[in-house]
């Protein structure tokens, strides 16, 4: 399933993934979910006029670039469905649903008792996930190209893990990327579970190279370490 040159040879490619039958939330766990395009301008919705100055449940909207630099403008027109505090914005971004890596584990739940008279969203509990692009170029999608694929499968930047997911639809070939690492709803509307999770093995490189993209580097004797110098030995990389 797995070519030599790939940090799944460092434990064998048959135990990169294996079975989660329980369908269990868990670190390593494979899943589906809505991921927005993080590298696209959002789009801020803003309430502009009524169509019916009685109704109070349907407005005219402004859609507008979202920018960080722009000032942030108090609305007096109320809205039911566009509920708005202070310092929000409605804002709208283009997703996909993509097949997530679960790096954090589900957050221990807050005492109720501590949380009493906050909202909801204050401690909500998240999970952490990072997801998967196809590497194969198609008319749905821009792939990559050979000799970067190559570069990541050799393991050159902690951002990018190259991967074959155990599933039948999808691409052959999906790079996972840790510099989109970001928090999903721990409800489970949020996702889809698959049936199969990284192996504690796995899960170990994986931890590594959120180390290395994090703090910078590895210790000299990790697995990472070790693989990279076999693959400058035998690729000059």
């Amino acid at each position: 399933m797995f070519p030599d040159d790939c940090v799944q040879s460092i434990i064998g490619s048959a135990n990169w993934w294996t079975k989660n039958p329980e369908r269990k939330l868990c670190r390593g766990a494979l899943i589906f979910a809505f991921m927005p395009h993080v590298d696209q301008v959002p789009y801020a919705f803003e309430p502009v006029g009524r169509t019916d100055a009685n109704r109070h449940d349907s407005a005219t909207l402004r859609v507008a670039p979202l920018s960080a630099n722009q000032p942030l403008k108090k609305k007096d027109l109320p809205v039911a469905a566009m509920p708005q505090s202070g310092g929000e914005v409605w804002a709208a971004y283009r997703a996909k649903m993509r097949p997530c890596l679960v790096i954090g584990s589900h957050n221990p739940a807050v005492d109720r008792a501590l949380t009493e008279g906050t909202p909801k969203n204050s401690t909500a509990p998240t999970v952490l996930v990072a997801p998967y692009y196809g590497v194969d170029k198609d008319s749905r999608r821009a792939g990559y190209s050979p000799e970067f694929v190559e570069r990541v499968r050799h393991c050159e930047y902690p951002q990018f893990v190259w991967d074959r997911l155990p599933i039948t639809a999808g691409p052959d070939e999906s790079i996972l990327r840790l510099d989109q690492l970001q928090p999903i709803s721990a409800q489970d509307t949020s996702y889809k579970l698959s049936e199969f999770k990284l192996s504690d093995g796995a899960l170990e490189i994986i931890d590594e190279l959120v180390h290395w993209l994090i703090w910078g580097g590895v210790d000299r004797d990790s697995l990472i370490a070790l693989y990279r110098a076999e693959i400058e030995k035998t690729y000059g990389a």
